[in-house]
């Protein structure tokens, strides 16, 4: 195996990629060693809170040192460490980081048919929390390290992996922390991390997506109204939850000017490529002055991952206010999810939620949290054509779109100290169970993720 390896990494770099099959029998045997890390991982419950990723990061460990691949824990709380990993390079370019984080959401169990922390094999698949989100990456980019050192691919860069804790919602212990303390650890010219994903139709895959920027999420911003407590018999003109909900039907009802960036721009161009015709026409036509208000709100009722991609968005999620039904409350609030634009404004955005609601009794507080803003990483990049040209080597019909995601991934805090950072995925359908019941992700399509990343690995980093 690690002959032919070897032999695949040359052909590789040779700018020969497409000679390799996907099928073959290499990387089939290098996916089976991934789907059984996957399920050991899956298999270490990591649910946030309480995280304890420290378990997965000892375990990786333990992976990496049989291979003789040295690593190291760093942790702000025992409990939740962070690994990192290094394959020296000769140093001719910067480092190149491979990333994905550790932590999971939590679960309900009685909403599950299968063990969440069994990782179990069913019909092609790997179940359990984390299988797509992000231990299943995960495994995948600790098995190309494996295949590097295993074959002694000679390298222009060192290869760094990062399994970080915390990014399901406490950063501090992840990626904020390896940012602000072992910084020199991490540092690189490229990143690839979570955020992006593969599509297929009929088996074939038809576009590879990259993220290349993402919005920015402003948590805790909270509509509060206040008034009199009193008894319900006497009815008031300043009850709260009266004044609350005319401000939650004004914000909910707003949508915020459509602004397209770089990303956005060449997503809406290169989709409309492979689009039915009506969807196409809207794509191609959104910036024509004469159509773009129609096309804005058929989007808007029709295709509303698209319309979050052209604006900042505004969801009311969680509504509180009284206590008893006879009971007018002193007070009554409502949390916004909002998700910005990267060059947003704070100020001046809050500053139009509250003209727009336009009443001193409700009061717009400011977030309680947010990731840092940061400039896209470019389309033009040695990171982003080689992304291009794995995918036309081993997808030829498809395409390659770039994305702008509406969640929220740790390439943000990566894009704001200058890494140039893309999310890549896999094979996901709509049934994936990310954050939802039954997770898991498909044996083939982690299959053809492993191979795709190792050959931008090693085009991005193999010594020519």
């Amino acid at each position: 195996m690690t002959n032919r390896i070897v032999t695949i990494a040359m052909l590789i770099v040779a700018g020969h990629a497409a000679t390799v099959n996907t099928q073959s029998s290499d990387f089939t045997l290098a996916r089976d060693e991934t789907v059984s890390l996957l399920q050991a991982l899956i298999r270490i419950d990591t649910s946030s809170p309480p995280g304890n990723e420290t378990r997965v990061a000892e375990h990786v460990r333990d992976v990496l040192s049989a291979a003789d691949i040295p690593s190291r824990i760093f942790a702000v709380e025992p409990s939740r460490g962070n690994l990192v990993a290094r394959l020296k390079g000769n140093g001719t370019k910067r480092p190149l980081l491979l990333m994905a984080h550790t932590d999971v959401v939590g679960v309900e169990r009685t909403d599950w048919t299968i063990d969440p922390f069994g990782g179990e094999l069913r019909n092609g698949h790997v179940y359990g929390r984390g299988a797509s989100d992000d231990k299943g990456q995960l495994a995948a980019m600790v098995q190309v390290m494996l295949m590097l050192h295993r074959a002694e691919v000679p390298l222009d860069r060192d290869i760094i992996l990062l399994a970080e804790a915390g990014e399901e919602g406490t950063t501090e212990v992840g990626i904020d922390f390896m940012v602000a303390e072992h910084w020199d650890e991490i540092d690189a010219e490229f990143a690839l991390n979570e955020g992006g994903r593969m599509s297929a139709v009929d088996g074939s895959v038809n576009t590879v997506s990259i993220a290349t920027t993402e919005k920015v999420p402003w948590r805790g911003v909270r509509l509060i109204a206040r008034g009199v407590a009193g008894h319900g018999s006497a009815p008031r003109l300043d009850n709260p939850i009266v004044h609350l909900s005319a401000a939650v039907a004004k914000v909910g009802a707003y949508q915020a000017p459509m602004r397209l960036n770089e990303t956005t721009r060449a997503y809406l161009e290169r989709l409309a490529t492979i689009s039915p015709p009506d969807a196409a026409f809207r794509y191609r036509n959104l910036e024509d002055p004469r159509l773009s208000a129609q096309i804005q709100d058929q989007l808007r009722r029709s295709d509303i991952g698209v319309n979050s991609m052209l604006r900042t968005s505004i969801s009311p999620n969680i509504i509180a206010g009284g206590f008893r039904r006879n009971v007018i409350p002193a007070d009554a609030e409502a949390e916004l999810d909002i998700r910005a634009l990267p060059d947003e404004d704070l100020d001046r955005f809050l500053a139009t939620l509250r003209g727009l609601i336009d009443d001193p009794a409700v009061e717009v507080t400011r977030p309680t949290s947010m990731r840092p803003a940061a400039t896209p990483s470019p389309l033009d990049s040695e990171m982003f054509l080689t992304l291009e040209r794995v995918q036309r080597d081993m997808f030829p019909r498809a395409i390659t779109l770039p994305t702008m995601l509406v969640a929220s991934t740790d390439s943000a805090q990566l894009r704001a100290k200058g890494i140039q950072a893309y999310g890549i995925g896999m094979i996901r359908d709509d049934l994936s169970g990310i954050h939802g019941t039954d997770e898991r992700l498909s044996i083939d399509g982690l299959g053809i993720f492993l191979e795709y990343l190792y050959r931008v690995v090693v085009e991005i980093a193999g010594t020519k």
